[in-house]
């Protein structure tokens, strides 16, 4: 492969790798100079061309395996997106030992349930802040042998595991001979049980995924693209996407300072294609109607027309009046604010939550294409999206070719191929529940129209999802609510919304005025994504009025439709 890829699209196929590794020094090879990645640092964008990117990662490699770090070992990362993350990732990959990415919002028992869930003995942060947080995890899980840190002040400094010199041969040759079938990372998911659950990653799995994402985004003809990454590596779907795929396409790859930055980077950056959750393009959405809306009357007007006249293309109904003034009314109206995403944004790739299908009709007047996905992590993520030429909106589009969908007999969602996890880490019996004669049972209710087209109905299981696409375990949440003297009963509820809500019984004979110091508490104990931001008072749950079983278990369900009007106003 030489340097001349991607200009020579379409390709045929998308090329076949053993392994994620394998796979980034071959592009290394063919792509030295070509700019792989840019991040922000002193007040300055920087950037990490393929050759060196290569040249890192097998510096860290051979510094790894001679500071003891061997096959089959896990490795806890806890990190904002920056280079350092995929450039310790590869490395491991290489020497087969196996990345376990953390989010940087985790609580000190977050990791410590990482690191004794999954037996990692070295972790690598990226502040002193974060690696404090890691290091107090690792007190409550049995220690650590080793810690890297990227900033100097705790642990070992990363950097000097990047000081070879050497030329990359000898790692990607080794990394040549990794078999596609073995364990490539170890990535972390909310269970039903409320502790998260360690999937077992092949290679196998996240290349089925590109080559899949590969069809579907063919129609766009992919050179030359910037891509700005703002979702944690930690979340699979960016890992797979951001990290592996959109740079096996010669895609360069910049992360941006964080989502209060993110509509300053797309002007610096000027993307021309992103991953989303629904929850940012909502923002980005509001934002714009609300700019639109301090405009003088004439220019609403203007702007409303046009974005009307672009519905109208998008669903095939465009009007003789639209063909001759379409193009001005763009011009006026629509490109400006097309111009606050940098002028050149194309595509976005939304998934990790339910889209709202007027947000994406929204955008797709404006211009930019929006291809909703399905999937999770257990396979690989990417279970099913909507193609570039046929963005159907409302569904999660087909499934990914090389990927087998049926919908079970009560509704649930199955899926069978090369991206389906290996199982759960050290978890047999969940893993014998989850996968059944090959068939991933999602958990997932849905249903195919006669075009071959998914829509997700409802969820069989209770993992939350917000709005960002981050998964909840309520049972979690609801037990250490539960655990503050002031609140009797609990039910968390939020998917598709921005952040949790609670529906809670104070106890008896208690203030009900302190609860809200009591929620205050919990919410000191629980990562960012798991706090409640809102909460009503409820009358208690009983077996009398339906909410409590027998055995004393709230009925979940049933609380949530009984108080649906308390959550409307919550």
């Amino acid at each position: 492969m030489d340097d001349t890829f991607p200009r020579g699209y379409p390709l045929k196929a998308y090329p076949e790798w053993p392994n994620l590794a394998a796979m980034m020094f071959g592009l290394a090879r063919g792509w030295s100079g070509r700019p792989m990645l840019r991040h922000w640092r002193d007040s300055a964008w920087h950037g990490v061309s393929w050759g060196e990117f290569a040249r890192r990662a097998a510096s860290v490699a051979r510094s790894l395996r001679a500071a003891g770090v061997a096959a089959g070992d896990r490795v806890l990362i806890v990190s904002e997106s920056r280079p350092e993350v995929p450039i310790l990732e590869v490395a491991l990959m290489a020497i087969r030992a196996v990345p376990v990415p953390g989010y940087a919002t985790n609580t000190p028992e977050d990791h410590a349930h990482l690191l004794r869930d999954s037996g990692a003995r070295v972790a690598v942060a990226s502040t002193a802040a974060l690696a404090d947080r890691v290091m107090a995890g690792a007190a409550l899980a049995g220690g650590l042998d080793r810690l890297l840190c990227m900033q100097p002040g705790r642990g070992l400094l990363f950097s000097t595991l990047e000081a070879d010199r050497a030329a990359p041969d000898d790692i990607a040759a080794e990394a040549d001979e990794i078999p596609t079938g073995a364990l490539a990372c170890l990535i972390y998911t909310s269970g039903t049980s409320g502790l998260p659950r360690g999937v077992m990653l092949p290679h196998r799995a996240i290349l089925s995924n590109c080559r899949g994402a590969f069809e579907l985004v063919r129609p766009l003809r992919l050179r030359n693209e910037t891509y700005l990454s703002f979702l944690p590596l930690s979340h699979s779907f960016e890992h797979t996407v951001g990290q592996f795929f959109l740079p096996s396409l010669g895609t360069e790859i910049v992360y941006s300072r964080g989502v209060e930055h993110l509509a300053a980077d797309m002007l610096a950056v000027r993307p021309t294609i992103m991953t989303m959750v629904p929850r940012v393009l909502e923002v980005i959405r509001t934002r714009v109607l609300q700019q639109v809306g301090r405009q003088p009357a004439w220019k609403q007007a203007l702007f409303h027309r046009a974005l009307a006249a672009g519905l109208r293309r998008v669903e095939g109904r465009t009007t003789l009046a639209d063909r001759i003034a379409g193009p001005v009314l763009d011009r006026l109206a629509l490109r400006p604010v097309r111009a606050r995403f940098g002028g050149r944004f194309r595509a976005a790739m939304s998934g990790g939550a339910r889209l709202d299908p007027e947000i994406g009709r929204f955008f797709r007047a404006l211009g930019p294409v929006v291809m909703q996905g399905y999937g999770q992590t257990e396979a690989g993520p990417v279970i099913s999206a909507n193609s570039v030429n046929d963005p159907e909106i409302g569904s999660v589009g087909r499934p990914l070719p090389g990927v087998e969908l049926r919908i079970a007999g009560d509704g649930e969602i199955l899926v069978r191929g090369d991206l389906v996890m290996d199982g759960y880490w050290g978890q047999p019996a969940a893993t014998a529940e989850a996968i059944r004669d090959g068939w991933l049972h999602t958990g997932d209710l849905g249903r195919i129209n006669e075009q071959g087209l998914l829509t997700i109905t409802d969820r069989k299981r209770d993992i939350i999802v917000l709005s960002g696409g981050e998964n909840v375990s309520p049972a979690r949440v609801e037990e250490l609510l539960m655990r503050e003297p002031e609140i009797s009963q609990a039910v968390v509820f939020g998917d598709g919304q921005a952040a949790l809500s609670a529906l809670l019984v104070p106890a008896e004979d208690g203030d009900a005025r302190s609860v809200g110091t009591a929620v205050a508490r919990a919410n000191a104990r629980l990562s960012t994504t798991e706090r409640i931001r809102r909460h009503s008072l409820v009358p208690p749950f009983t077996v009398e009025n339906g909410l409590l079983t027998p055995s004393q278990k709230i009925r979940r369900a049933q609380v949530l439709r009984t108080h649906r009007e308390t959550r409307k106003a919550s």
